[in-house]
């Protein structure tokens, strides 16, 4: 991955983090969906026009060309709007992936559903302004906020389409160059799919620059590398080479920095990277403990404690559900360091006790479903000892062993803790087995780490020690530099 990618999604998941990212979308993110750009939407306009839109650079005008030939009716504007975005397509992979992140502003200058749809179907509740008078109300318990600059499918008549709407823009949708101004200073914005051409949004970008000339935030933007087409003459790609050059450049005045592709596949490439990095700062623990051999029960629960409290101190967020014998331990060494810390419980730690009450059938339903939110959360796995009672005897925690399956089918990187005995041990077997299947995240030392994480001889502390240092460098981003 290209070094200015790396150096953009450190910087851009630290915005996450704190709550200060925001997406801007335009047209290209939409396009992989199936739906058509504004070029394609307006050529048969511009057909009635008997105009060639493939010649036009101003796709504005062309929308205005139309109203004008039809008296001021837009009736025929509208319905190209209707017809060309109503589909109910599905969400990209990267408008999925985006909305896996805990970004809560988005603004997009495009007309479709895509962005709210993938945001709903990742069970958040979407706050959508596309219009005036929704900006003065706010959804109960919203999760994010959608602005639709240039309005929405489902109001075509009120779409901001021609040279009269981008001119009366300020007057009649001004509020909307106000927030977008307010959220250019306080957040970072990542821009996808968008060209800049905008005359708001170089409005509003201008407003910002003057007001903070030596203190604009910054900014990202993604483009495409430009390459000569197999039917293009060299003057012309020199041209737009040249121009795209200048367009970066120029685009350093409003602090944006621009992040070059060579393909658009990269871009998913890059988004994956960034939600597995920010799910690597939740570690789901899974365990349970009824023996305590060779160490005792006392020696355990401090263990538990101080790993609790270490994965909160060195910036992990801690979910568990509370394992018998040991969980309450871990949540209560996390919660003390959060109070140290004077920080936010519902940041450092994610609590799912499971339910005991119900017949079995229906709670070993709930539990399956249990688990699979609880480790949905995180993106790193740590696996402790894993042994209950069966009557009198001690037996290996089946409900550990589901753990690591469901962590391996969601993507999570597994750390399975053989010292610490039971299903833990059993696991870190499988996996030292096969190292490359079960580990590769780790690693050429995995293996080495591994098999420390395994050996009977391994003290408790010298465990907590390897755990912090391998979180911390899964964190840091896949090995070997993908």
């Amino acid at each position: 991955m290209k070094t200015a990618i790396t150096s953009f999604i450190s910087e851009y998941l630290a915005e996450v983090v704190e709550g200060n990212a925001a997406i801007f979308a335009g047209a290209g993110l939409s396009a992989p969906a199936g739906f058509v750009d504004w070029r394609e939407l307006i050529r048969p306009l511009s057909q009635e026009l008997d105009l060639d839109i493939d010649l036009e650079s101003d796709l504005v005008a062309v929308a205005q060309f139309h109203v004008n030939a039809n008296g001021r009716n837009r009736h025929r504007l509208h319905k190209a709007v209707i017809e060309a975005l109503s589909a109910d397509n599905p969400p990209t992979q990267n408008h999925i992936l985006l909305a896996k992140l805990p970004i809560r502003t988005w603004w997009t200058t495009n007309y479709d559903k895509l962005i709210e749809n993938a945001l709903k179907d990742a069970g958040k509740i979407v706050d959508i302004k596309s219009a005036i008078q929704q900006l003065a109300t706010t959804r109960p318990r919203r999760d994010a906020i959608v602005y639709k600059m240039h309005g929405d499918v489902d109001r075509p008549d009120e779409a901001v389409a021609t040279r009269d709407d981008f001119e009366r823009y300020s007057t009649d949708r001004g509020a909307f160059i106000t927030a977008l101004a307010g959220d250019l200073v306080s957040k970072t914005f990542l821009f996808l799919g968008f060209s800049f051409t905008d005359p708001n949004l170089e409005q509003v970008l201008a407003r910002v620059r003057l007001t903070f000339t030596t203190n604009q935030r910054r900014h990202f933007a993604v483009f495409r590398t430009r390459t000569k087409r197999a039917d293009e003459s060299d003057k012309a790609f020199e041209h737009d080479r040249t121009r795209q050059a200048l367009v970066i450049e120029d685009l350093k005045r409003f602090n944006v920095r621009v992040l070059l592709i060579d393909d658009y596949n990269e871009i998913t490439d890059f988004l994956e990277e960034l939600v597995s990095r920010y799910r690597r700062r939740t570690v789901f623990i899974s365990t349970s403990a009824a023996n305590f051999e060779p160490w005792g029960q006392q020696a355990v629960s401090e263990f538990a404690q101080e790993l609790g409290r270490s994965l909160v101190a060195s910036g992990s967020r801690v979910a568990t559900g509370l394992g018998a014998g040991i969980g309450d331990a871990i949540f209560t060494g996390g919660l003390r360091e959060v109070m140290r810390l004077n920080g936010s419980i519902e940041d450092s730690l994610i609590l799912r006790p499971f339910p005991q009450s119900g017949r079995h059938e229906e709670r070993d339903e709930l539990w399956e479903t249990y688990r699979k939110e609880i480790i949905s959360h995180a993106g790193i796995a740590l696996f402790l000892f894993g042994n209950k009672y069966s009557g009198d005897d001690v037996i290996s925690a089946d409900g550990v062993v589901r753990e690591f399956e469901i962590a391996r089918q969601q993507g999570l990187v597994v750390i399975p803790v053989g010292a610490t005995g039971a299903a833990a041990n059993a696991l870190a077997n499988i996996a030292i087995a096969d190292p490359d299947k079960f580990i590769p995240e780790w690693g050429e030392d995995g293996p080495r780490i591994l098999g420390e994480l395994a050996d009977e001889s391994t003290s408790l502390g010298r465990i907590i020690d390897i755990t912090l240092d391998l979180v911390k460098i899964l964190q840091r981003g896949h090995q070997g530099g993908s």
